[in-house]
């Protein structure tokens, strides 16, 4: 792998955690508003019209994309992530989107604690640490004890776990199916299940709200382009630490945009868990090379 293509995956890789702190920003506009099953059914309407011209694309075209010795498990992967997005979509609205994203944040350290029991990898010592004071932080950001706990801190860190589960069943599926595939399925389950659910909580949006779901729509397919790409550019080692650029971007549009305040005690829980997060990738590096 060249210097030159680990540099693209770098850039590619900060323009899609851009391009979804974006997104995160208007969602959460929408949500405030909207019912929020209705606003990631049309959000998912544009993301399966996208991976079908994607498939098309590709040797083979659906017919081959689609196809999957795994359906059970390509469509359990589908209801998590629209899971995760529904209940993610809902912690903005709670808590908005520098809270939400730092308790987010903590993914990574579940993937590594499940990484055992679900694809039956070794977890050490040194990682088992990390996600321990990992978590350490995460308590940092819900101050439990020192105030009265909302029940809505339980909410991105819901969202954290539906991610994490997706994210280890991707890494299971990909020993019999390719990226393309489960893209696919990924896309056609959480639009067919969406549209199950958010057909019966239809409202009608003003003009310009209809502009930012287009836009919504736009920046979802973006951004995952912009994935593919990244994986194709780059190995997943060299460009995931950037991905906490995310968090960033997100409290950035929060404090900016949405007048959200950013509490020390999230601040610092945040720095905690991120530092956590690139300890257990960097190790999971070194463990695998």
């Amino acid at each position: 792998m060249s210097e030159n293509n680990t540099r693209l995956g770098i850039f590619l890789m900060v323009a899609a955690t851009l391009v979804f702190a974006v997104q995160d920003g208007i969602s959460s506009h929408l949500a405030s508003t909207y019912n929020v099953f209705m606003v990631v059914m049309i959000r998912y309407w544009f993301l399966a019209t996208f991976v079908i011209a994607v498939a098309a694309r590709k040797g083979g075209g659906l017919r081959r994309t689609a196809a999957t010795r795994q359906p059970i498990l390509q469509i359990i992967r589908g209801l998590l992530l629209a899971a995760e997005i529904c209940v993610m979509i809902a912690a903005f609205t709670y808590l908005g989107l520098v809270e939400s994203h730092a308790v987010f944040t903590s993914y990574p350290l579940l993937i590594a604690a499940l990484s055992g029991p679900i694809l039956g990898e070794k977890v050490g010592w040194r990682r088992w640490g990390a996600i321990g004071i990992g978590f350490v932080g995460i308590l940092v950001i819900l101050r439990p004890g020192v105030a009265v706990f909302s029940p809505y801190a339980a909410i991105p860190l819901a969202a954290a776990f539906l991610f994490a589960l997706y994210g280890l069943l991707t890494r299971y599926a990909a020993r019999k199916d390719t990226a393309a595939t489960s893209f696919f399925w990924t896309g056609i389950v959480g639009a067919v299940v969406m549209t199950a659910i958010g057909a019966f909580h239809w409202e009608n949006m003003t003009n310009p709200d209809w502009v930012w779901m287009g836009i919504l729509c736009v920046t979802g397919a973006l951004g995952h382009w912009l994935l593919i790409k990244c994986y194709e550019a780059a190995e997943a080692s060299a460009v995931q630490p950037f991905a906490y650029l995310q968090l960033i971007f997100s409290s950035a549009i929060g404090l900016i945009f949405l007048g959200e305040m950013l509490r020390l005690n999230v601040a610092i829980g945040a720095v905690i868990v991120v530092s956590a997060g690139l300890f257990t990738l960097w190790r999971t590096h070194q463990v695998k090379s």
